[in-house]
C-alpha cells in the first residue's frame, strides 16, 4: 500500500479527530448554520470513509438486511433528522453526552449506513431517497425562516433565518439537479450499477 492509499484509507479516523479538536468543534458549532450544514455533513463523510474498515463478514451480514439499501438508507434518513432538530442540536452544546452522541452516531448511524446502501440501492430507491431530502430541506428551511421565535435558544434569530436560507437553497438546488439528471442525464434505470455492488 503506497503513502497516498495510506492516507486514503485513514481519511475517516483523521478527519474526525480534527472536527473533535476542540478549537476546531467550537468554530463549527459557533453558528447554527455551521453545526447542521458543516461539522454534520463532516461527520457523515467520517462514516462514509469508514467503509472500507468493515469486514467482509460484517458487510455480507449487513448485505442480507440490507436489501436493496432500503434498510440503511431508512437508517441514515432518521438519523439526519434526529441530528437536524433545533433541540437535538441545542442539547449538543449544553450536555457533554449528547455532543459524543453526535459524533459516534452521526458516522455509525447516517454515513456508514450511506456508504454499505447507495452503491445497492436502484433507481427507484435512490429517487425517493433524493426526493425526500430535496423536500425534508424545503421544510426546514421555511420552519427555520418563519418562525418569529427562536428554535436554537443558543443561537440568534439571525443565524436561524440564515440557516433557512441556505435550506431552502439546497433544496432548490437538489430539485434542479434531479430535473437535469432525469432530462439530460444518465438514469440507470435496470441497477446494473446496483448489480454490480451486491
Amino acid at each position: 500500500m503506497t503513502r497516498l492509499q495510506t492516507v486514503v484509507r485513514w481519511a475517516g479516523p483523521i478527519l474526525w479527530l480534527t472536527l473533535a479538536l476542540p478549537p476546531v468543534r467550537h468554530a463549527l458549532e459557533s453558528t447554527l448554520t455551521l453545526q447542521m450544514l458543516v461539522q454534520i455533513p463532516l461527520l457523515a463523510l467520517v462514516g462514509w470513509w469508514l467503509r472500507p474498515f468493515l469486514p467482509d463478514r460484517a458487510v455480507k451480514v449487513l448485505n442480507a438486511w440490507n436489501r436493496g439499501g432500503i434498510s440503511g438508507l431508512l437508517l441514515a434518513s432518521f438519523a439526519a433528522m434526529i441530528w437536524m432538530l433545533p433541540r437535538t442540536m441545542d442539547s449538543a452544546l449544553n450536555v457533554p453526552w449528547v455532543e459524543l452522541a453526535k459524533f459516534t452516531s452521526v458516522p455509525v448511524l447516517l454515513g456508514l449506513p450511506l456508504a454499505v446502501s447507495w452503491p445497492r440501492a436502484g433507481f427507484v430507491v435512490r429517487g425517493v431517497f433524493l426526493v425526500e431530502a430535496t423536500a425534508t430541506a424545503f421544510r426546514l428551511g421555511w420552519l427555520y425562516l418563519v418562525s418569529p421565535q427562536r428554535l436554537c435558544s443558543n443561537y440568534l434569530l439571525g443565524d436561524q433565518q440564515l440557516a433557512g436560507n441556505a435550506l431552502l437553497a439546497i433544496g432548490a438546488a437538489m430539485s434542479l439537479l434531479l430535473a437535469w439528471k432525469l432530462m439530460w442525464g444518465h438514469v440507470d434505470v435496470d441497477g446494473s450499477h446496483r448489480r454490480s455492488h451486491a
